[in-house]
């Protein structure tokens, strides 16, 4: 992959892999930090990574990685999340709706999140999740029905939520 190559990569994939990566970790902050650092790694290897079948799933993966690593060294340290980010940056307020969203997602057990994330933000096929993730496509179904009942019960507990639905 040369520099053009990657520079078009990045371009069309850095807002989308942030966007799922906050879906799964709650900070929008945190997941464009993750996941620049990931675009850093990923141009260190980007001879490997031009070999490989789905350069985005590896970057991806590797700002998730990040995500956990950084996270259980904040809990170990047992200092305040501020104290391991960098400044803050100016974005735009999410809806109320994607804010219900993230807020339930978090409720769920890692492993439904992650396929929920996935499968419906980031728009891959269960054969592709369960690639990615490294379980059977059996495991994958399972997490996502029982992640869409689990979601769908927080979401119907937030009234807030349903009636911007029915005005958006």
């Amino acid at each position: 992959m040369d520099e053009r190559e990657f520079d078009d990569f990045y371009t069309a994939s850095f807002s989308r892999i942030v966007g799922q990566l906050h879906a799964m970790i709650g900070s929008r902050d945190e997941a464009q930090e993750c996941v620049q650092e990931a675009f850093v790694r990923a141009w260190a290897h980007r001879r490997k990574l031009d070999r490989a079948e789905h350069p985005e799933a590896w970057v991806r993966t590797t700002a998730y990685r990040l995500a956990v690593s950084r996270w259980r060294r904040t809990v170990r340290a047992r200092r305040p999340e501020d104290r391991a980010l960098g400044a803050r940056t100016e974005t735009a307020p999410p809806s109320e709706s994607h804010v219900a969203l993230v807020t339930a997602l978090r409720q769920l057990p890692e492993a439904q999140r992650q396929a929920l994330v996935l499968h419906h933000i980031a728009d891959l096929s269960v054969h592709d999740v369960a690639r990615e993730v490294g379980v059977p496509e059996g495991t994958i179904k399972a997490r996502l029905s029982r992640g869409r009942a689990a979601l769908a019960a927080l979401l119907a507990d937030d009234g807030g939520l349903q009636e911007g639905a029915s005005h958006a």
